[in-house]
């Protein structure tokens, strides 16, 4: 029997698969979120790897068709999608095509959502965050907002050094950027006018990469987070 975890169900039309992953030795975990659209096609938000039985999960919900590599550190499986499902299509993150010039896509994603998906999800491209350049995603049916690096939530769940570590950072046990996020920020009115696009979209679930899922409240806690980010200098 495998040790791996399988699909779960968050709500109509969206799954998450979660698995082991370590930034420089710190256990963060990776959480790959799927969205099956109209006509059964699935999209792969930030692909983890596709071992033969979680492909045999994606093929029972229906045809993976798309995939989204939404930042430029989220993308160490990306290139395995169209292997394991060819006629898959791949898009990216702004500055990702330079990064990894290996990786075969349809297109680098922008604000604007593509025909594929175009009134099912929709999109932001957080600027000012150039060693990210993050897409956010939003699920219109499940209210549900899809991040990345964007947000973390470490709880009880996570391992020892990371509670410690987010903990000493001020930033555990509450969905928010963490606290050197500031740090990362190049160019904060272009920021501020992402987030501000971001908190408009009407979510109440946040799904982030690393962390536990926020089911509900989602909205505010992520303005909250922000705080500094929001107010007026």
């Amino acid at each position: 029997m495998s040790s791996l975890a399988p699909l779960r169900r968050l709500a109509d039309d969206l799954w998450v698969v979660e698995r082991a992953q370590s930034f420089y030795g710190l256990p963060v975990g990776a959480r790959m979120s799927v969205i099956r659209l109209s006509g059964d096609r699935l999209l792969l938000h930030s692909p983890v790897a596709l071992d033969a039985e979680l492909r045999a999960q994606l093929d029972a919900l229906g045809r993976v068709c798309f995939a989204v590599a939404p930042n430029r550190v989220h993308h160490l499986y990306a290139g395995e999608v169209a292997p394991s499902y060819p006629g898959a299509r791949l898009w990216i993150a702004p500055g990702l095509d330079r990064k990894r010039p290996d990786l075969v896509h349809e297109a680098v994603l922008t604000d604007e959502a593509p025909p594929e998906w175009r009134g099912e999800v929709d999109q932001a491209f957080f600027r000012g965050r150039p060693y990210e350049n993050e897409v956010a995603f939003f699920h219109r049916a499940s209210h549900t907002l899809l991040l990345c690096d964007l947000a973390f939530n470490f709880g009880p769940r996570a391992a020892a050094p990371t509670r410690l570590l987010m903990q000493l950072l001020r930033s555990y046990g509450r969905l928010g950027p963490s606290k050197l996020d500031p740090l990362l920020i190049r160019d904060r009115a272009a920021a501020r006018a992402s987030l501000e696009r971001i908190l408009a979209w009407d979510f109440d679930r946040v799904v982030v990469a690393h962390g536990d899922v926020q089911e509900t409240g989602g909205r505010e806690l992520l303005r909250e987070g922000y705080a500094w980010l929001l107010a007026p200098r």
